[in-house]
């Protein structure tokens, strides 16, 4: 079982905790719109570590990015399972070509 298949199963299990003794659970009892404003932070953190941190700290920024991306993938009942299906259906397609036919 690799790290992010891991933590997705812990992320799970942590849901049905006390908000008061779990971050996971906390964010879930404050809802999806919480959880999404999360990760665009996450991602905006991702973003400026990229133009004007260090190397570690993009690192964390992206492990932020990931855990976040998890707990909402996991509030939408989509599994990294499912994510990495449609990676593997977009391997060898251009992304350019990809994303066009996502436009039509």
């Amino acid at each position: 079982m690799d790290t992010l298949t891991r933590l997705e199963a812990t992320i799970a299990q942590r849901r049905a905790a006390s908000p008061d003794e779990s971050y996971v659970a906390s964010l879930h009892a404050k809802g999806l719109p919480k959880m999404a404003q999360k990760l665009g932070e996450e991602a905006t953190e991702a973003v400026i570590a990229a133009l004007l941190g260090s190397r570690q700290d993009l690192t964390g920024e992206a492990a932020d990015l990931l855990f976040h991306l998890l707990v909402l993938l996991g509030a939408k009942d989509v599994s990294l399972a499912d994510v990495l299906t449609e990676l593997d259906r977009r391997e060898g397609i251009s992304g350019l070509d990809e994303k066009a036919a996502r436009n039509n």
